[in-house]
């Protein structure tokens, strides 16, 4: 500890010590958090370079061409509904790029929060972790934030930065054709959307609180094993429910507890899981799809996620169970690993 530490009494404070134990469980487990998504990201990348290849040669080998087209002049002389529907199309586009890093990110937040209060109790550093000025509820705390933030702001900033590393890729592909890139670039279209994306942290941070609090919950108490236990408790249950019928005798549909329960603490973790995608199947068109797919991502269904009594009882239920993990945080110190 350096001698301006000692001199500085506000280094001991609540808040620095949480600041600490936050910066702790990045730099921990910074290869998880940061290179997945710069992984996938280059991935990505880089088989859609691979992709605009093979089109170029197969399209020269068949004598086809796509130059002299500008697409500026295109959506000069659309209309609005036609205007429209390609920013839908690119929006759709753009969106989908973000579900290879989400479910990245939800095996990422599975595993560490499997292991978050189980790993220093099989190989014993809880016990130099207690022998600091630092109380349980502060280092779960601590992990709940880097899970439910920093992960997903991570994860997010790949998102965008695929994003950009796909409409310059494209930029390139049609200047290179003298097409026109700009409309490929509305300041106000991607704004929209970055924006959004940025609101979606906080919204699935509360939607997935009883994934990180039944994770967490596993991860305090269980002697061995701790990822078994988190996937098996829920399933079997979910399988003793449908045998013997007990939804069915409180009046409930009989998937009731596999939708609420046993999919809510395993895969909350999924970002968008809470989106509702039923309105798609009644579409009489397909060039619809876009449209509807941008709608259902937006503040609107954002703003009904935040009535749902779903979000707010899970919300609840998450948080017992973290303060559950804080209990048995303070009562073991030992595991069978």
């Amino acid at each position: 500890m350096t001698t301006a530490t000692m001199s500085n009494p506000s280094a001991y404070s609540p808040a620095n010590k949480f600041a600490w134990l936050v910066k702790r469980e990045f730099w921990e487990y910074r290869g998880a958090f940061l290179r997945t998504p710069i992984i996938i990201a280059g991935v990505l990348l880089l088989m859609m370079m691979v992709a605009l290849v093979a089109a170029e040669l197969a399209a020269s080998r068949h004598g086809v061409s796509v130059s002299g087209v500008h697409l500026d002049e295109i959506a000069n002389n659309m209309t609005a509904p036609q205007l429209e529907k390609f920013r839908a199309g690119l929006s759709m586009g753009l969106i989908s790029l973000c579900f290879p890093i989400g479910i990245g990110l939800f095996f990422v937040l599975f595993s560490y929060c499997t292991g978050a209060l189980y790993n220093d109790r099989a190989d014993r550093s809880v016990l130099f972790w207690k022998s600091l000025p630092i109380s349980d509820t502060q280092t779960v705390l601590a992990k709940v934030v880097t899970a439910m933030f920093i992960a997903p702001t991570l994860a997010i900033l790949g998102v965008i930065a695929l994003q950009l590393g796909f409409l310059i890729m494209m930029s390139l592909w049609t200047t290179l054709h003298g097409i026109s890139p700009l409309p490929l670039w509305s300041p106000t279209h991607l704004i929209s959307l970055w924006v959004k994306l940025i609101v979606l942290i906080p919204l699935n941070a509360l939607w997935a609180l009883p994934s990180l609090g039944w994770l967490l919950l596993v991860s305090s108490f269980v002697r061995s094993k701790p990822f078994l236990w988190a996937l098996l408790v829920p399933v079997v249950a979910g399988i003793l429910v449908s045998s013997f019928k007990l939804t069915q005798d409180l009046s409930l549909a009989s998937g009731w507890f596999w939708h609420y329960v046993v999919l809510r603490v395993l895969f909350s973790f999924v970002p968008g899981s809470w989106l509702d995608f039923s309105d798609l199947k009644h579409l009489d068109h397909d060039d619809r799809l876009p449209e509807a797919i941008v709608n259902v991502l937006s503040f609107d269904s954002f703003s009904h996620l935040l009535t749902s009594p779903t979000m707010w009882l899970g919300a609840a239920f998450g948080a017992a169970m973290i303060a559950g993990a804080i209990y048995f945080r303070r009562q073991r110190t030992e595991s069978y690993a």
